[in-house]
């Protein structure tokens, strides 16, 4: 028998995770955000967060990107019918070619990645939303970080045991690594916020370029 290729009944690729915490992320956009504009998600993964986000800010034009392909049909699938959402697209951060030009972008937005990774993919990612964000504009990250001086939650310091051990170019990233890298990449850490399960958002501001 030869296999039918997958319908659009087939079910949709979930995260858990990313049902958990789309509220508390939804509060901190909305809440640091302008009321419209232009948005990069990098690393859709599943298209929870995009659907999501996109319902709840229909004057934000969101464009989900990922670096697997395979899911990108599961990503349109999800948003399909929100008109404020763009056909997904293929992006690997380390590409020079992000498909925004630059100063374009009001918010780049990425969740869950950069410690599942190596770390050039983070360096990559700053280095790409300092490029594409107007001035002003906002990096938003989400996910566990290691903060020097504090006690890191035996969950996250477990996580990262077991990220280092599938790869060792992997694991939980320094709050201190990360800021550092994000100003060489012309973005300031303007706040940090505590969410659930032992994790930040880190809300990284665009520096307004000088005239040449």
């Amino acid at each position: 028998m030869i296999p039918h290729a997958p319908s659009d009944a087939s079910p949709l690729p979930h995260s858990p995770a990313a049902d958990r915490n789309k509220a508390p992320i939804l509060a901190e956009l909305q809440r640091l955000l302008p009321p419209a504009g232009q948005a990069l998600e990098v690393a859709a993964g599943t298209g929870q967060h995009a659907a999501h986000f996109a319902a709840a800010l229909p004057a934000w034009h969101w464009l989900p990107t990922e670096p697997d392909a395979s899911l990108l049909p599961a990503i349109a699938r999800r948003c399909a019918g929100l008109p404020n959402v763009a056909a997904p697209l293929q992006l690997d951060v380390r590409s020079a070619d992000w498909p925004a030009a630059p100063g374009t972008l009001d918010a780049v937005y990425c969740a869950n990645m950069i410690h599942i990774a190596p770390w050039p993919c983070c360096e990559a990612l700053l280095q790409g939303a300092g490029r594409c964000l107007r001035d002003g504009g906002w990096l938003i990250l989400y996910g566990p970080f290691i903060v020097e001086g504090e006690a890191l939650a035996p969950g996250n310091a477990a996580f990262d045991a077991d990220l280092r051990r599938r790869d060792p170019a992997w694991g939980l990233r320094t709050l201190a690594s990360v800021s550092a890298a994000a100003e060489a990449a012309g973005l300031h850490l303007a706040e940090r916020v505590a969410m659930p399960a032992n994790n930040l958002l880190l809300a990284l501001q665009a520096r307004t370029r000088q005239a040449s």
